[in-house]
């Protein structure tokens, strides 16, 4: 007797499903990781397939227009000047239809002796090599901005992204010049074959209290006839689904509606249906087409009820007369946005004519795409069933027609047909042992950094820009030191490419990689990435992990992939960090190396107070090896003598902070503590906290610094509101806006005479400054060990803390702490001032999220966010906060520039 299970019939039912389920799972191309590089560099794509529109010499000929390689005389260089006029163009074959994303330029170095390169090129291109479209950007922009100089290597992300086998990239310039240029292109193979759509225009929908929506093709690179859309594509193909709510889009200053094309059923007449055509590069079997549609039916929304395709073999054919129609399962209790799978039967087609029909006042596609057979699996691989086994789909469930009672035996097919299914089988259980195994991993580290949803913020208040500049601090080619030699002066793009799929393949590129931490960093984010960073970091030599601010030995169990970094990467560019937090919990300045290991005992200035007549009163925060108390010091006025920087408390006990080292610390503890000391000496100035006196002939070591009566400045301000004549009637503790501009301008004081010093605090913020009854305010560094301020911190396995919602996107990448990164964190102090410290910054992301933000302020797309203008901040004040979270350090002011902008508004 035969099991039924072995039943050849149910086999190749169940073997079917799970083909078109895989296809089903796989949806529209991601244009965010679509990044591949197409081949210029590595010369996959060969040199007949490079041509261009002139050509100064021989040797300056479209073949060596490589990025990254110096063969000929260095790159492609159009024959004589260009002129603003002119049309010079450098053409590529791709060889297919590729889906492109990004484009990468350098202009010609030659090993030092050539200057030559475009500031700014447009795109043309075609994907039959006949009819050519000028590329243009979301905004209408046709020109994108390339290199400064030789020798950086500029990339530019492609919004929209263009699908095509031909490009075309033409300099532009505005002076008569001669420009020379490097290429290469990304993206990845665009396997579907569609190469265009018709569709009826898009409509506008209003409607009483609701936004303006248009819901047109604003990207459509066809052409537009008789309220029509024909020979091209545009938003239907870009990879961008739109969002639930139709009104909100994912794209940055776009009109509501713009990631749809909709039509209104009343429009069109009395068909009651949309007809589109699809075009497709040669003929396919098709298995099925998915069409992201909104459903949201509270405003007249909803999935289309039905849907009947046409199917024609050859173009110059007639239209096949039997149609294959698909009945959509309709959701009232959903409003979500969803694909519907519908199946095409496997009928061979080069181009498909599909009606859908209207389930309500309108229907909205953001994206559509094809499964072919010959794509997935290859036709002869699966005999077709007969009309009676056919499998259906619907939206909402898979059922198939049962198998027949009786059937004629036919062993040759069966065995192949079982090996198919465990080869399935085997594979479905490799990849539940991978999660499992991540599950793992990531149960190991206390938080794991996860990727901001574009639902979780659809709100991106950021300029938008699509260029990344690339390149190493600002030294000046020297003879001899060209790119090819030891000393590098452009830092190459690693966007990933196929190799680093393969594990191994990615820990032999890793030492490849660490010659830029920038270019590592550009990976963060991509959940592939990082899972092999992850698992490969800490495999390969010379790789360290950056977990709290100082270098260590790589351990998967304490770092997580944003803090591996190679031993030859960039080291901090203006401070050799110590490290991040102090033996007593409290964050420790970073200075020079050289300054502190010179500094000997004589340089304490501070002299030795008698341990009794410290009196505590409360513990304020505790580090690893040391507290934070808060004490009264008696008779320290006179101890200090004339010049105390203290105020007159005629004879009162002072409020004083002691550090204190406790008794099992370790003497590595002991000398970073002394170190501390000795840095503490040395600053003086009315708006830093000062270095009083100290207990260090015995145990426990001890250093008391300055305290002021009304605690720190986010306490004061969260307990106040802003004067007003309410608050003057009820007696409730205020602020004037006086008051906090003269706050500002004493914390900008306070750093830049820190930053005189070349000292970074690395922890700028409220809860670091302190105030007396004079609203005096001097910056304070033991905001890190308060237990009330622990959720300002992220904790790295409960060890390492980093304020990082006061970070600079490169401290957190890069592990980079300098005096731009203290004015990253004075914009952020500014904005608590300004809300009065009623909010955390970024409240409404998490630690993660706001993790994965500096990663948008590395890629630089437009994407990042920003904080929002506090309602009490003046308009040209919360400027000057957005000049300090410029994503370029050069371009942040400094201190001193900070404080004479501020003087002015405390005068007024």
């Amino acid at each position: 007797m035969r099991c039924s299970c072995c039943d050849r019939r149910t086999i190749m039912h169940l073997f079917l499903l799970l083909i078109l389920h895989a296809t089903a799972a796989v949806g529209q191309i991601d244009p965010t990781h679509c990044r591949y590089a197409l081949g210029m560099e590595d010369k996959r794509i060969r040199d007949e397939a490079v041509s261009a529109s002139s050509q100064w010499y021989q040797s300056t000929g479209p073949q060596f227009a490589r990025v990254n390689r110096e063969e000929g005389d260095g790159a492609w260089c159009p024959k004589g000047q260009l002129e603003p006029s002119d049309t010079q163009y450098l053409q590529v074959d791709l060889g297919r239809l590729t889906f492109l994303t990004v484009v990468g330029t350098q202009g010609r170095y030659a090993r030092n002796s050539g200057n030559e390169y475009a500031r700014a090129y447009r795109l043309n291109y075609s994907r039959d090599a006949v009819l050519w479209t000028s590329w243009k950007n979301r905004a209408g922009n046709p020109v994108m901005e390339a290199n400064k100089n030789a020798y950086d290597y500029v990339i530019n992300d492609v919004h929209p992204p263009i699908i095509a086998r031909y490009v075309r990239v033409i300099p532009v310039t505005r002076v008569s010049t001669t420009v020379c240029m490097r290429l290469e292109l990304y993206g990845c193979s665009w396997d579907e074959g569609l190469v265009s759509y018709g569709a009826p225009e898009g409509q506008q929908l209003q409607r009483p209290g609701l936004p303006l929506a248009s819901f047109n093709d604003s990207t459509y690179d066809g052409v537009r006839d008789r309220r029509r859309l024909w020979g091209g594509l545009g938003q239907l193909t870009d990879g961008v689904i739109g969002l639930d709510n139709f009104l909100q889009t994912r794209q940055y200053n776009t009109w509501p509606g713009y990631d749809y094309l909709g039509w209104r059923n009343d429009s069109l007449g009395t068909q009651g249906h949309v007809e589109m055509e699809f075009v497709f590069d040669r003929q396919r079997n098709f298995t099925s087409m998915k069409v992201h549609s909104n459903n949201m039916f509270s405003l007249g929304v909803k999935i289309f009820s039905s849907v009947s395709c046409w199917f024609k073999p050859r173009l110059v054919a007639t239209w096949d007369p039997e149609p294959v129609t698909f009945v959509t399962v309709l959701d009232d209790r959903n409003p979500s946005a969803r694909y519907v799978t519908v199946p095409l039967s496997r009928r061979a087609a080069q181009s498909l004519r599909c009606r859908f029909y209207f389930a309500d006042v309108w229907m909205m596609f953001s994206e559509v795409s094809f499964q072919s057979e010959d794509a997935v699996l290859p036709t002869a691989v699966l005999p077709s069933l007969p009309p009676d086994e056919e499998t259906t789909l619907t939206t909402s469930s898979i059922t198939t027609a049962s198998p027949a009672t009786s059937e004629s035996p036919d062993t040759g097919n069966t065995p192949v047909l079982i090996g198919c299914l465990v080869t399935i089988i085997l594979l479905l259980v490799i990849i539940i042992f991978l999660i499992l195994w991540c599950q793992c991993v990531c149960k190991v580290l206390e938080k794991a950094p996860r990727r901001i949803l574009d639902e979780d913020v659809t709100v991106r208040l950021s300029s938008c820009s699509d260029t990344i500049i690339l390149q190493t601090p600002p030294v000046p080619p020297r003879a001899g030191h060209g790119p090819n030699n030891a000393g590098p002066h452009y830092e190459r793009v690693f966007l990933l490419d196929p190799q680093y799929q393969n594990p191994a393949v990615l820990r032999n590129k890793l030492p490849e990689l660490s010659q830029s931490a920038e270019a590592s960093a550009l990976l963060l984010g991509n959940p592939l990435y990082d899972l092999l960073l992850l698992t490969s970091c800490h495999m390969a030599s010379g790789w360290l992990c950056a977990c709290g601010g100082g270098y260590a030995e790589p351990d998967v169990t304490q770092c997580t992939p944003h803090q591996c970094f190679h031993s030859n990467a960039p080291h901090y560019a203006e401070t050799d960090i110590v490290r991040l937090q102090g033996v007593t919990g409290s964050n420790m300045y970073a200075v020079p190396a050289v300054t502190v290991d010179s500094l000997t005992r004589k340089d304490i200035s501070a002299a030795e107070f008698p341990r009794h007549q410290l009196i505590f009163r409360e513990k304020l925060g505790e580090g690893q090896f040391g507290e934070v108390h808060l004490c009264e010091a008696e008779g320290l006025q006179e101890f200090l003598g004339e010049g105390s920087p203290l105020p007159d408390r005629d004879g009162y006990s002072v409020l004083v902070a002691v550090k204190q080292l406790r008794a099992d610390a370790t003497s590595q503890a002991r000398n970073d503590f002394m170190k501390e000391i000795k840095i503490m000496s040395r600053l003086n100035d009315s708006n830093i906290i000062r270095l009083l006196c100290v207990c260090v002939t015995s145990d426990p070591l001890c250093m008391v610094t300055e305290y002021m009566e009304n605690g720190d400045l986010n306490m004061f301000l969260s307990q106040r509101e802003i004067e007003s004549t309410l608050t003057h009637a009820n007696n409730i503790p205020s602020v004037s806006l006086s008051d906090l501009l003269h706050m500002s301008v004493q914390i900008a004081s306070g750093m830049k005479y820190l930053a005189s010093l070349n000292f970074v605090h690395r922890d700028l913020a409220t809860r670091n400054c302190l105030l007396d009854r004079r609203l005096t305010i001097k910056i304070a560094d033991f905001g890190m060990s308060r237990n009330l301020y622990s959720s300002d911190y992220y904790r790295i396995q409960g060890r390492a803390v980093l304020p990082i919602r006061w970070m600079a996107w490169e401290s957190i990448l890069l592990g980079k702490f300098t005096t731009a990164s203290d004015v990253w964190a004075f914009g952020v102090t500014l904005w608590e001032i300004f809300t009065l410290c009623k909010e955390q910054p970024y409240s409404l992301l998490s630690d993660e999220q706001v993790i994965e933000n500096t990663g948008e302020f590395f890629r630089n797309q437009g994407r990042q966010i920003f904080l929002y203008a506090p309602p009490l901040c003046p308009p040209s004040l919360f400027e000057l906060m957005m000049r300090c979270w410029r994503r370029n350090i050069p371009d942040r002011p400094t201190f001193e520039g900070l404080y004479q902008a501020l003087k002015p508004h405390v005068n007024q």
